[in-house]
């Protein structure tokens, strides 16, 4: 508390005990927890709500993902009975629910039933919500989408404006998707997805509708993402983090993950979730990597990397202003990015606008950006809105404002005044007085409690109404602190609602325009990925790889495994041809440790590469038309599938000899057999070299004492084991040996002797019948 004294001696003093001193209180701020961190929980606890509606053959999907609160659409797709593009979409966005028309054919009712009994899904199985079919109604759902109301459309739009606005990105003529965006925004506003503690007057926040299409993707099973290492999830060590999730492991897309910002890192994931087999797109990325592979390029590239530094979670800091939730830190964050993706536009202009990226972010970073920086920049005090943990402007925005707070930072000398005037009337044993200030109460009158104040009735003094009594202060009003309030005001109060209403003045400029960017975000992260795959591929010396849409296979030279090659002292690079006059079917062989599983790995992790829009590990790449990529390499055991390791392999071939076509690429790994690629060895004495080297040819021998040698397993039993490797390829039997059962049968005699020894002949409840028949003689049996 800051307070206005006056002393008992009727002049004025210096600073201390009876001394005059001036000040205002202000409310307690404690910063929110996590405010100075925009990239806060808030993005932890994303959920997705996912609407299907499936009829005649067709699907219609639509879905909400609250990390950026915008609202995701699949034009009608045709989908096969079993429903196999639904179950990708559900495999890839992991809805929390899934919301559907109570009136379903078999195939879907069916689908669902067996989605709610998978207990065993990760991370959980989604929830089924089920609305009468009333609810997904086309005119219905029109109504629904026409009249919403959505911050990225500005408010002078008229209805006929919105109509047109909304029909150049919603596609009203695909009626599934239209009625499933209508029933996702009935179950969105029944749910109050994300408001559940705003006035019901309070919508859901959209902040946008994008459409998403799974068209040209290679299917990829999580059995392949696991086996290969492309993810690997591992629990955090920080004990503060045990909670919030996992970190990434030694993986692909943990060594490639170079990105700056939160969403590039999460545009990067969904590459690896969505492979494609679009040339263009695969070559649009190819072509901004090489580009900055160029030497005379890395200085840019650097430079764009630390620009991207700056892009944070807009999408967030546009959701808790249309809820009117915005944080002091958010416009500083936002002031920053806008700045930086500028930054990120006058850089692109300066290079090749033949790449299409370069040009789409020189052209789309429009100057509706430098109106919300220039906006932001005169009107916001970022040093006293981080003082005052509020939102606070700028001198000269406002003459109102600025003479409140000329009145404001005035008060002190005239509140010392009033202070000494108060003394004059006041009892002479009181030794001082001061008159404060409180925001939301009022002027006050503050003298020290004395004494004699010991009861209730002792604070009263006349002339004076008491307030309340305070760290043995107490307080009271008087007839001058009365007329203060009616002649100043509350001036703090004013103060602060007239800032809170330019601040949403300025919010409302802000969300006007929203869709550049939400459009910023977009080719930001893209950007952001490129150069981090770029970063990646100068590090590790990968090169560019081709397309043959005509190849039915994979042509890889002096390939290398990207994750091996990182672990091991040395690595040799191996080759592939499949396809063509190759031959489409490869089958290795090799002794045990030669590395046949790291070269089928190395096969599989170069081929999706290729099909993210990566650099390889390679000196050459020739990718083919692959349309998927299956693995039978590792068992992947589960109690609660309730299946035997033998059935889970035969489930993962079944997949594949199933789903694959002429175009798939499938790794087995010691399923079958084969002879006739394998993997070069030669003997050094005693001793076994691999050179981890795939040549045309046949392994003549497993080497398999070799290994188990060097795995630390006793002599007699290696020796024992090439005896018998030796017998069954000689077509004889294969008998015990007798040495081993002389020191059985001896170990026994002498365990059954001391069985004897230890016998105590004069103890009366011996049975000697029970010690014969429960001991000797099982030991007899074995001795013979």
């Amino acid at each position: 508390m800051a307070t206005v004294g006056a002393t008992p001696a009727r002049t004025p003093q210096g600073p201390g005990p009876g001394g005059a001193s001036a000040g205002f209180l202000s409310p307690a701020l404690v910063p929110g927890p996590g405010e100075a961190d925009e990239e806060d929980d808030e993005e932890q606890l994303a959920e997705i709500h996912l609407c299907v509606l499936w009829n005649s053959g067709y699907l219609g999907i639509a879905y909400y993902d609250t990390s950026d609160s915008t609202i995701y659409f699949m034009p009608d797709a045709p989908d096969h009975e079993s429903l196999k593009l639904l179950q990708r979409v559900l495999d890839e966005i992991s809805p929390r629910s899934v919301v559907t028309s109570a009136k379903q054919d078999e195939n879907m009712t069916c689908f669902l039933g067996k989605l709610a009994s998978q207990e065993h899904r990760e991370p959980k199985r989604p929830e089924i919500i089920f609305l009468p079919s009333v609810d997904f109604g086309l005119e219905i759902s029109k109504q629904r989408l026409l009249s919403g109301n959505y911050s990225f459309i500005p408010d002078s739009m008229t209805t006929t404006e919105k109509i047109l606005f909304l029909s150049s990105i919603i596609p009203f003529d695909c009626l599934l998707t239209v009625r499933a965006l209508g029933g996702l925004l009935k179950f969105l506003g029944r749910r109050r997805i994300g408001v559940e503690l705003e006035d019901y007057n309070v919508s859901v926040p959209i902040l946008g509708f994008k459409k998403f299409v799974l068209t040209h993707l290679v299917s990829i099973d999580q059995d392949t993402y696991s086996v290969l290492q492309i993810f690997k999830s591992e629990s955090h060590p920080s004990v503060y983090k045990v909670a919030s999730g996992l970190k990434e492991g030694l993986s692909l897309f943990g060594i490639l993950n170079r990105c700056r910002c939160k969403w590039g890192e999460k545009l990067l994931r969904l590459w690896f979730t969505r492979p494609t087999q679009d040339l263009g797109e695969l070559n649009s990325r190819l072509d901004v990597i090489q580009f900055f592979l160029l030497p005379q390029n890395l200085d840019m590239a650097q430079m764009l990397h630390r620009l991207l530094g700056h892009i944070k979670n807009v999408p967030l800091i546009l959701k808790r202003m249309k809820l009117s939730h915005t944080k002091v830190s958010d416009w500083h964050v936002l002031y920053k990015t806008v700045y930086s993706a500028l930054g990120l536009r006058d850089a692109c202009r300066s290079l090749p606008q033949s790449i299409q990226l370069f040009r789409d972010i020189s052209q789309e970073f429009s100057d509706d950006l430098h109106h919300i920086a220039s906006l932001i920049g005169k009107v916001v005090d970022f040093e006293g809105s981080l003082a005052e943990n509020r939102f606070t402007v700028l001198p000269n925005i406002d003459p109102e404002i600025d003479e409140k707070k000329r009145r404001l930072m005035g008060l002190p000398g005239f509140l010392t005044e009033v202070a000494r005037k108060e003394l004059e009337n006041l009892d002479s044993r009181i030794p001082s007085c001061s008159v404060i200030y409180i925001p939301l109460i009022g002027f006050l009158l503050s003298i020290p409690r004395l004494p004699s104040m010991v009861e209730a009735s002792d604070f009263e003094i006349e002339g004076l109404d008491f307030m309340f009594l305070s760290e043995e202060k107490l307080h009271y009003r008087s007839a001058r602190t009365k007329e203060l309030d009616a002649l100043l005001g509350d001036l703090h109060c004013d103060i602060r609602d007239q800032e809170t209403l330019l601040m949403y003045q300025l919010q409302c400029q802000v969300l006007a325009r929203a869709a550049v960017l939400t459009r910023v975000l977009d080719l930001a992260s893209r950007l952001d990925v490129l150069l981090s795959l770029a970063s990646a591929a100068r590090d590790y010396g990968y090169s560019r790889p081709c397309y043959s849409p005509r190849l039915l296979g994979v042509r890889i030279q002096n390939g290398r495994h990207p994750l091996m090659e990182l672990c091991a002292r040395t690595f040799v690079p191996n080759s592939t041809e499949c396809g063509g006059d190759k031959g489409r079917v490869k089958v290795i062989t090799g002794p045990n440790s030669s590395g046949k599983s790291i070269y089928l790995k190395q096969v599989g992790l170069i081929t999706f590469m290729a099909l993210v829009g990566s650099f390889v590990p390679a000196e050459e790449a020739e990718i083919g038309a692959v349309d998927a990529i299956f693995t039978r390499i590792h068992s992947c055991e589960s109690i609660s599938l309730g299946l035997s390791t033998f059935m889970i392999d035969l489930n993962q071939v079944a997949k594949a000899v199933n789903n694959a076509t002429e175009r798939s690429l499938v790794l087995i790994d010691e399923f079958g057999k084969g002879t006739n690629t394998t993997m070069t060895t030669c003997e050094d004495g005693n001793d076994l070299v691999f050179f981890y080297q795939v040549c045309e040819g046949v392994a003549t021998a497993s080497h398999a004492s070799h290994t188990a040698a060097q795995a630390g397993l006793p002599d007699k039993l290696i020796a024992r084991g090439k005896e018998v490797s030796d017998l069954i390829c000689s077509g004889k039997s294969i008998k015990p040996v007798k040495e081993l059962l002389k020191e059985k049968q001896m170990e026994n005699c002498h365990i059954l002797v001391d069985k004897f020894l230890k016998l105590d002949l004069e103890d009366p409840n011996l049975d000697l019948d029970i010690f014969m028949s429960r001991e000797v003689l099982p030991a007899a049996t074995a001795i013979l």
